[in-house]
């Protein structure tokens, strides 16, 4: 089904119904709302004035559409901040950040959380059992703009209560943190300030729990709205949308308070802004977006642990936001729509209906023009609309692809706070990992460490350097060919290396030991020999040493470079691509998977019995379909930026 980002206080209301029937004539199903427009539904103190949002809702009704309704605390009306100035979060430089924009709260401030409380149940009593009301969004992307550390005075309290209920005292405390350090013990928990505005850096365990609080915050604070709602408005689904390649906060547990996970899906800018690669690949997919950036988001909230997942912001044009914002290529807009459906996805929801002509996003564009002529992002979604027919039974659905990949946030800030090496970027190494098995025609599942991997023929660990909840034993009661990256197990919980050096607890799948690590700068390259063929490999290696594992590959100084024992592999180094992809694709077929080596603009997805193929390049791609196969839509020759789907015969 098809969905769209609406705000009717953005327009005269003489246009709400002809917009509804707009979107009803588009094949559009549900329609969000209210994320932003808590000054309307509340212009002062306890004056609340819903008249507006009711014939809003109504209007969308009578078109046959159903609402998705957002709670509005992204957006705190400035009347609010003047009355209650301590909601307002503070920077690393202990600034206070002002309102004017969006976001402008802190998540520990007390203040905030009785304001949460007041707005959410008066919407929940208003229209939490409304017949129009499919469901609830929470916020609106947690996090953006770099809300999710703050450092304003009331941090530290709430801070300091989290450090006594994990550590218990003061004495563990210390010891975990490693305080004998620079002679940094506290004597109580009320000594430990914020890990802000230190001489040089902060002590990492001290920086780790803090990320560790910051995202227990956010996590509270949205079970906070989602109990309220539940109580309110039973029967109704909750969502909340993520960002892509947005890891400031730890998206697992709070998704476990959701019935619907969502994401906002924006390709182009993504790949722009936050995807490391060489200039002539940005130039490449500048148009597109690259083909991993999407999928990699859609296999993530797939396996955050709901029944049900969403694209709730899907780019539908130019955005406003990257340095660079060009327009997606003719047929794009459809692609992106049928690829989030080929991962699963139950809705995909475009942002948004009609291009504002004021404020901080007009330069973002719509499925309509400011002008309200239908702009060629809706018109692929008409397209889009008029194809769902006939594949609507399958669409929504979900099955477990044969490859797993565990992406942890804390393995994310672990190497934030302790790179050791310009350049080792987490998402980085997890998405390599996750576009070079793509490239061999697999399907991925992207999970939580300790989650069950019952029935995975492979498993891949891009780098865990902190192993909890049942990561290891996780994956020693696997089945699965497990590959471990660089530096996993290569820190405690409380971020120290371990007694018995690295991998850790990992040494019960691997018998060996890490001992000893350095970081290559640009100009330094080393090589490998895998296979009878060499590999260049930069900026990280690692000594592994062990008396019963099998080295599979060396560097020229004969020290190994991979290790493996049973059917655990571990990599001493920041892997290639070109390697990568050899490597994974001996392992995949070793377990029996089919591997099909793709041109490197294609991409394949199974869906049950259907397969999706999408040509992200400009130039015609044949389609990888066995002989006889019947198909639903395209055909043997895939167009430049378009798609084919087909049933085996």
């Amino acid at each position: 089904m098809l969905g769209v980002c609406y705000y009717p206080e953005h327009w005269p209301e003489s246009r709400w119904a002809e917009d509804a029937a707009a979107m009803a004539a588009l094949g559009i199903t549900y329609v969000r709302i209210g994320e932003f427009a808590w000054s309307f539904m509340e212009p002062r103190r306890d004056a609340f004035a819903w008249d507006w949002l009711d014939r809003a809702i109504e209007t969308l009704a009578a078109a046959g559409l159903k609402v998705v309704l957002g709670t509005p605390t992204a957006t705190p009306p400035k009347w609010l901040v003047d009355e209650r100035p301590e909601i307002l979060p503070a920077d690393e430089r202990g600034r206070v950040l002002r309102f004017g924009a969006r976001r402008h709260y802190c998540f520990s401030s007390p203040a905030w959380w009785e304001e949460t409380q007041r707005i959410v149940e008066a919407m929940g009593e208003r229209y939490g059992n409304h017949p129009a009301v499919a469901g609830w969004q929470l916020d609106n992307e947690y996090g953006c703009h770099n809300t999710v550390l703050s450092y304003v005075p009331h941090c530290l309290p709430a801070f300091r209560n989290w450090l006594l209920d994990r550590y218990k005292t003061i004495e563990r405390l210390n010891e975990a943190w490693g305080t004998a350090f620079w002679s940094q013990r506290y004597g109580g928990f009320h000594e430990v300030d914020l890990p802000n505005l230190t001489v040089t850096e902060a002590n990492p365990s001290h920086l780790l729990d803090y990320r560790r609080f910051a995202s227990d915050q956010v996590a509270v604070y949205n079970r906070l709205q989602a109990k309220i709602l539940r109580r309110l408005s039973p029967g109704r689904f909750l969502a909340h949308n993520f960002m892509g390649f947005f890891t400031e906060f730890d998206h697992y547990p709070l998704a476990r308070d959701l019935d619907v996970v969502s994401w906002d899906s924006y390709p182009l800018g993504h790949t722009d802004q936050r995807l490391p690669m060489p200039a002539e690949d940005k130039k490449r997919w500048a148009r597109s977006g690259h083909p991993d950036v999407a999928a990699f988001h859609h296999d993530l909230c797939r396996g955050m642990g709901t029944a049900r997942w969403w694209v709730m912001e899907q780019q539908p044009g130019p955005v406003n936001w990257a340095d660079f914002n060009p327009a997606p290529a003719k047929g794009m807009v459809r692609l992106w729509t049928w690829e989030a459906f080929a991962h699963g996805a139950e809705v995909v929801s475009y942002f948004r209906w009609r291009q504002a002509p004021f404020a901080q996003e007009q330069m973002h564009a719509g499925l309509n023009r400011p002008d309200g002529a239908l702009d060629q992002g809706g018109e692929e979604a008409r397209q889009v609309g008029e194809e769902i027919a006939a594949l609507a039974d399958s669409l929504g659905k979900r099955h477990q692809a044969p490859v797993a990949l565990v992406f942890d946030y804390e393995a994310v800030w672990a190497f934030q706070i302790q790179p050791q090496g310009l350049g080792f970027n987490h998402k980085d190494l997890a998405h390599r990992f996750y576009r070079c098995l793509r490239r061999l025609g697999l399907d991925v599942d992207i999970l939580p460490a300790g989650a069950p991997l019952d029935g995975y023929a492979l498993v891949v660990v891009p780098s865990l350097p902190v192993l909890r909840n049942g990561a290891a034993e996780a994956l020693a009661d696997s089945d699965a060919a497990v590959v471990l990256g660089p530096r996993s197990g290569s820190k405690t919980e409380s971020f120290q290396i371990p007694a018995g050096l690295p991998p850790g607890p990992l040494r019960q799948l691997i018998d060996m030991q890490v001992t000893r690590v350095e970081s290559l700068p640009p100009a330094v390259r080393d090589q490998l020999t895998w296979g009878n063929k060499g590999y260049s490999i930069g900026l990280w290696r690692e000594r592994l040493e062990s008396a019963t594992a099998e080295t599979q590959a060396r560097f020229p100084d004969g020290e190994a470079a991979i290790l493996s024992q049973g059917r655990t592999h571990y990599l001493g180094f920041w892997p290639e691509e070109d390697f990568l992809t050899d490597y994974l694709a001996a392992l995949a077929e070793a377990r029996g998977l089919a591997v099909q080596r793709l041109d490197d603009a294609l991409r394949l997805r199974r869906l049950g019995d259907l397969t999706f193929a999408f040509n992200y390049g400009d130039k015609p791609l044949p389609a990888p379909a066995p002989e006889g196969s019947a198909f639903v839509l395209g055909g043997p020759e895939i167009a430049a930026h378009d798609l084919a789907v087909w049933r085996k015969g």
